[in-house]
């Protein structure tokens, strides 16, 4: 009896032990199982990392005369020295000079650019502006109060030239730019070759 009571339990424990390597190896096979079929992470794009942001504020005012200025700017590295972009434009002037007239003007116009870095901190630039400006024709008559007339005209721009870049944190920079115009529109607002000079900032950049 006392033997039978021994080889019962030993019975009972290879049985209780094989149960639990069965156990262990299913509970294997199924961590393998479940590794095998799990869906493979695509890959994150890198398109985000590429971009870069930006723009100018521009502002004047003396005495009557008031202007502002926005300008921003995107761009996309299309490699470590060329990026490519584009930019908006809005201008709003208020000129009280010529009493008793207002004149106010909303200006407003796009561009594309392309820009190529020989080193981080120099870059030349190309780009071509379509913009609207309103333009005041005054007449003072020698009876009567003098009056202006407004007429609206599109101007091209193909404006070449380069800037400077100076990084101010680990992902943002100021830049500052002198571009000159290449066109000449008889319509254009500034001088002949006239220097077109733009201080701004980004993140990215």
């Amino acid at each position: 009896m006392k033997y039978f009571a021994l080889i019962l339990l030993f019975a009972l424990s290879s049985l209780s032990i094989a149960q639990e390597i069965d156990s262990v190896a299913i509970e294997k096979d199924s961590i393998i199982v479940e590794e095998e079929t799990q869906p493979e992470t695509p890959p994150t794009s890198s398109t985000a990392s590429k971009l870069y942001y930006g723009g100018t504020v521009g502002f004047n005012f003396w005495g009557d005369y008031f202007y502002l200025s926005v300008s921003p700017v995107v761009g996309y590295n299309v490699s470590p020295k060329i990026s490519i972009g584009g930019k908006i434009q809005y201008a709003y002037i208020n000129d009280n000079r010529y009493d008793p007239l207002e004149l106010t003007s909303h200006n407003y116009g796009a561009s594309i650019f392309s820009r190529y870095r020989p080193i981080y901190q120099i870059y030349l630039h190309a780009e071509f502006a379509y913009a609207s400006y309103e333009d005041y024709t005054i007449y003072t008559p020698l009876v009567g109060e003098p009056y202006a007339e407004s007429e609206r005209n599109w101007v091209p721009f193909l404006l070449l030239g380069g800037g400077f870049v100076q990084r101010v944190g680990p992902n943002a920079a100021v830049y500052v730019e002198v571009l000159f115009d290449v066109i000449q529109d008889e319509n254009s607002p500034y001088e002949d070759w006239d220097p077109i000079i733009s201080i701004g900032g980004g993140v990215g950049f």
